[in-house]
């Protein structure tokens, strides 16, 4: 039997064809646009990223027995905000992920109404990118649009809607809306009150491999496929990548260097670090999950490759840096401001300590070490919580790369595995579909059985030494710039 996941990016929607034993068998991927509208704002149309499903899954079952597509789950781009109106027509442009034009929104929920209150409401608090403080700003900026409300959806749920017909959502992509309890996997009665939504404009929740329905016979029928094909809730992108490298059950960890960056532990039991500086989120194997998302990671070595020096050739421009743990340069990876741990949105990126010896290739190392010493900010929170992590997996893009997944290595000084599939959420999107089908009992057996790690990057101890002692200075770099960023 085969199994679709789809992976709902920033960029573009990556379909994957995966049969019951794991073998992917076809990705097609369906690029769309992005718009700026401002300066900080960051939105897509809807309807793009439905027309990117209907050409891809054309394109990916084209050569196959179509009888056998059992099930369609989904890997999404989180906290977007998806509002249709009475005829389920989409309101306004989604508003993304990281967008961060809710600057008063996030400071009126988190000291007006406090810090407290929304982390007993909801387990977190409120960050720039996150549904909740998107949805004021709509009712404060956009009052006829806040009228027309009659479904608000995350991204990847829109395009189950339109594949199924049922408004539902997950509970690991509730859980960055800042209106779900995730303690009780239930929506908050006080957060949707403050916000001014009604029960009925916000979904059920299922688990993400639950199935919510079945494929609509027009669109079976449109696309070629059998009206059983199942479809699966599916997760937030960085817990459907989770599951795809195998990261459930207590203690995993994995780190994604996709568009944005983020250091995923998994965990049985629920918890939350005192100052809410890691997201406590449901995970998609039915339990929870600790956080730390920066905005920006393999987009600012696209950014600094393809927009500041105009070249395409990756590896080309990193075989030029021969020596690591000795830059003299350092790089603030904060291109779209930052979440995990700072939650800043006016921070930006940074190059700091150049000379007149510096090389084209020192700023292109201290691109790939920005990233990783961020990523470090985070591990830290979640050591200083007690949590023991000595290995991780990596996927995302910028995995890609093995000098970056060494930088991450020793600059972490983590085991970092390397795991056969690295398709990451598209992956985890078909595993889900598998489970939600019952050809596996749960998702971590349905993990054991198929991800499947083919080799490990150590840290070398005098590397991961003049790393330490590099992170050191790195830390102490954006306190001493915070007051600063408002002023730019």
């Amino acid at each position: 039997m085969y199994y679709i996941g789809l992976d709902l990016g920033t960029s573009a929607l990556k379909l994957l064809l995966m049969d019951e034993k794991g073998v992917i068998l076809n990705i097609v991927s369906e690029e769309y646009p992005i718009s700026f509208p401002k300066p900080g704002w960051s939105e897509q149309n809807p309807v793009d990223w439905w027309q990117a499903v209907v050409d891809g899954i054309t394109e990916l079952i084209k050569d196959v027995d179509k009888d056998k597509i059992q099930g369609i789950s989904f890997g999404g781009q989180m906290h977007g905000l998806v509002m249709l109106d009475k005829d389920d027509q989409v309101i306004r442009p989604a508003i993304l992920w990281n967008d961060g034009r809710t600057v008063e929104e996030c400071d009126y929920l988190n000291y007006e109404i406090g810090k407290e209150r929304l982390s007993e409401y909801t387990a977190n608090i409120a960050f720039a990118g996150f549904t909740a403080p998107k949805i004021l700003w709509v009712k404060k900026h956009e009052p006829e649009n806040f009228q027309k409300i009659c479904k608000i959806m995350l991204p990847k749920d829109y395009l189950a809607y339109r594949l199924s017909g049922v408004f539902c959502t997950d509970v690991s992509d509730a859980s960055g809306m800042l209106l779900f309890d995730v303690k009780n996997k239930c929506w908050s009665q006080e957060m949707l009150h403050l916000c001014g939504i009604r029960r009925e404009q916000v979904a059920d929740v299922y688990e993400s491999f639950e199935t919510v329905g079945t494929i609509k016979s027009e669109i079976a029928a449109k696309l070629g496929l059998p009206t059983s094909v199942k479809i699966i809730a599916g997760a937030g992108d960085n817990a459907a990548a989770a599951i795809g490298t195998g990261t459930v059950g207590d203690g995993k960890c994995n780190i994604s260097l996709g568009t944005s960056g983020t250091i995923f532990i998994s965990s049985r039991q629920f918890g939350v670090d005192d100052h809410n500086a890691l997201h406590s989120f449901a995970h998609a194997d039915g339990y929870f999950h600790l956080m730390g998302c920066m905005l920006s990671a393999a987009s600012c070595n696209k950014w600094w490759m393809e927009d500041i020096i105009d070249t395409k050739e990756y590896m080309k421009e990193q075989e030029k840096i021969e020596t690591l743990g000795e830059n003299h340069v350092f790089f603030l990876p904060y291109l779209m401001g930052e979440r995990s741990p700072h939650n800043d949105p006016n921070a930006r990126g940074t190059f700091l300590g150049m000379s007149m010896d510096t090389t084209r290739a020192d700023m292109t190392l201290a691109v790939l070490e920005g990233v990783a010493f961020a990523m470090r900010d985070s591990l830290e929170i979640a050591r200083s919580l007690g949590i023991n992590i000595k290995r991780t997996t990596i996927c995302g893009g910028g995995a890609k790369s093995p000098l970056w997944r060494k930088i991450i290595a020793n600059v972490l000084n983590l085991e970092v595995d390397i795991i056969e599939s690295e398709e990451g959420p598209g992956y985890g999107g078909a595993i889900l579909a598998a489970v939600g089908c019952g050809a596996y009992q749960s998702v971590e057996e349905a993990a054991d059985k198929l991800v499947k790690v083919i080799n490990t990057i150590s840290p070398e101890k005098e590397l991961a030494e003049k790393y330490e002692k590099k992170y050191q200075v790195f830390k102490t770099i954006y306190p001493s710039l915070k007051t600063i960023y408002p002023l730019l």
